[in-house]
């Protein structure tokens, strides 16, 4: 538990994030909570008490425009303080933010306007205001009216809407402690629209008790310092940012940094040698490239001293991963290796400060996780949905099991269905599906149990293994089930390989396509003496040797059902921009599908 916690009020399951950030500015209130910066580095910060007051007057500027409890706002901008500020002075009136993902298709930002039946838009810029804009001009498409008002975050952008810094009015104590009492637990905190790997996103309906409970519980495992300094990179439509950007930051009263530009995320750890980071598997493995290739660009002797060092603080892990305590020799060499090698290495990427370093979303690679371990950074697992208000289960320092995705957290419980797919039960389990009409769908069963959609297995000691979406499950013409992640993974251990999608169901056998990595690919090409440009490095000889030499190394770990027999190299990384992945870097496999469909016949034609 944060030691600085004071929960207000006598039973934590009524608070409100009303209630937390009252409490900030009452009890840290000269303390930071939100630093942005500009594009020539210079940060601009605001305390608690400053915070809450920015909230208080962008809330009476909302409820200027008519914003009244319960109403749904549409906010279509990046990690910017408007997004923020905005955010919390909506939760304030009662009513509803719903953040979309800054790369949502134009179809995409139209349902979401008209499901959730959102009057008001609150977006970034030009390129915001574009994509929103005619829905305005016709009026939306939902029930209720549809679209009729944009706020736009750059003055110079708005046009003939309204602008951002007009929006705030003068702080009127009386009227917002009244809106803010008016706020219940059970009311909705936000709407978030999953990323929707297949058909139309769902509304996933979550209260002010969903992500207290979660906090509350996420707290109780991650030991971290008072008032941590968060990067705050994901968007916010993503679950996690939600939790790790607006609502944990509000119940520990730590410090936001928004970073703007993803592509600044490394600049910015270098600056603020943060004590926690949280990436999606993506965001580890191309972390990991980057550092692979700055090690190999080191002297012979520096290398090896790296490899041994990286040998020590993974056997050091190792004792640690069922609770028990390194031997005194061990635990000595590695406080040597962490201290001459490791630290001085992982200082230079701003990275030598951390305690909590966690991932989600998707499978880890287990190389990936190896990789990080050698370097002192466990990488703690966790998993969750949209639906379980972001992290359900979760490794902690006391006990973790790498290649897990650890054990429930405090109030959840998780069993498995006979056909393994994952069950949850307990607090932050979401409200339910908004509906077109602005009701909510159940989405548990009489008992309270969700059924996830993901296939696993819980081991004896309580800790919780992914095998796979149920519906990406992949069934050969000979009724073998195999779990295409598990394979994926296998694939992406090898550097050269970014990003890997495995194709067989109904087929005899497994085909592959794989994605050079962008970093790993250009320095392996250096140092092996290969010269080609990038469009052609994946028909290069050498390249494809190495590739075959990956494809086998794989195999060899899997069984016979989950082996690769043919598989086509690939050099264009896929990206939610060019529709592959999801907003939060999951694989759309059917688009892929369709994207590849010839190159993934052509690979079944004529071989046996």
């Amino acid at each position: 538990m944060t030691t600085i916690l004071r929960l207000p009020g006598e039973n934590p399951s009524e608070l409100t994030l009303a209630d937390l950030l009252l409490r900030n500015a009452e009890d840290h209130g000269r303390l930071p909570a939100l630093t942005w910066y500009a594009e020539d580095g210079a940060a601009t910060t605001l305390t608690w008490s400053q915070a809450r007051r920015r909230v208080a007057e962008v809330a009476a500027g909302l409820a200027g425009l008519g914003v009244t409890a319960g109403e749904h706002v549409l906010l279509l901008m990046g990690n910017r303080p408007e997004h923020w500020l905005t955010d919390l002075a909506l939760v304030h009136l009662g009513a509803v933010p719903v953040s979309v993902y800054p790369t949502a298709a134009p179809g995409q930002i139209a349902h979401i306007a008209g499901h959730s039946r959102a009057r008001l838009a609150v977006v970034g810029g030009s390129q915001e205001r574009a994509r929103v804009e005619p829905l305005v001009a016709r009026g939306g498409r939902g029930a209720a009216g549809g679209l009729r008002r944009l706020v736009v975050a750059d003055d110079g952008a708005a046009g003939p809407h309204t602008a951002w810094s007009t929006l705030p009015r003068p702080y009127e104590p009386a009227a917002f402690e009244e809106s803010r009492r008016r706020v219940r637990a059970g009311d909705p905190v936000t709407v978030v629209y999953t990323s929707g790997t297949t058909g139309d996103p769902k509304g996933v309906v979550i209260s002010h008790r969903n992500v207290v409970s979660n906090g509350l519980a996420l707290d109780r495992v991650t030991a971290l310092p008072d008032h941590a300094d968060h990067l705050c990179y994901l968007p916010f439509a993503h679950i996690a940012e939600r939790m790790l950007g607006i609502y944990l930051p509000v119940l520990r009263a730590s410090h936001v940094h928004l970073c703007a530009d993803p592509a600044r995320v490394a600049e910015l750890a270098r600056r603020l040698h943060p004590a926690e980071f949280f990436g999606v598997p993506r965001i580890w493995e191309k972390l990991a490239a980057s550092v692979r290739a700055a090690l190999d660009e080191l002297p012979a002797d520096r290398r090896a001293a790296v490899e041994a060092a990286g040998e020590v603080a993974r056997a050091h892990a190792r004792c640690r991963e069922r609770g028990g305590t390194p031997p005194p020799s061990l635990a000595e060499r590695y406080a040597r290796a962490r201290r001459e090698v490791l630290e001085p290495l992982l200082a230079r990427a701003g990275l030598d400060r951390l305690v909590w370093t966690a991932s989600a979303s998707a499978p880890m690679p287990p190389g990936v996780l190896d990789f990080w371990a050698g370097l002192g950074l466990v990488v703690m697992d966790a998993w969750g949905l949209t639906e379980t208000t972001g992290a359900f289960t979760l490794n902690g320092p006391d006990a973790f099991r790498l290649g897990s995705v650890g054990r429930p957290l405090e109030g959840g419980e998780v069993r498995t269905a006979a056909d393994g797919e994952i069950e949850v039960r307990g607090p932050t389990v979401f409200e339910g599906y908004l509906r077109a009409d602005g009701s909510v769908e159940p989405g548990t069963d009489e008992e309270g149990w969700f059924a996830t959609g993901d296939i696993g297995r819980i081991d004896e000691d309580g800790f919780l293994w992914l095998t796979g979406r149920k519906k990406d499950m992949i069934v050969t013409s000979t009724g073998k089930n195999v779990s295409p992640a598990l394979v994926e993974n296998a694939l992406k251990e090898h550097p050269l390989i970014g990003q890997a999608y495995v194709h067989g169901d109904g087929r005899p056998y497994l085909v592959a396509l794989l994605v050079l990595d962008a970093q790993a690919a250009p320095a392996w090409a250096a140092r092996n003496g290969v010269e080609a440009p990038w469009d052609e490095l994946a028909g290069h000889p050498a390249v494809r040797a190495e590739a075959d030499r990956a494809v086998a190394a794989a195999n060899a770990r899997l069984s016979r059902p989950e082996q690769v027999r043919r598989y086509r190299l690939l050099s264009r990384e896929w990206s939610p921009e060019t529709g592959e992945l999801t907003p939060s870097l999951k694989v759309r496999r059917r688009v892929i599908q369709d994207a590849y469909r010839r190159v993934i016949q052509g690979l079944y034609e004529d071989h046996v």
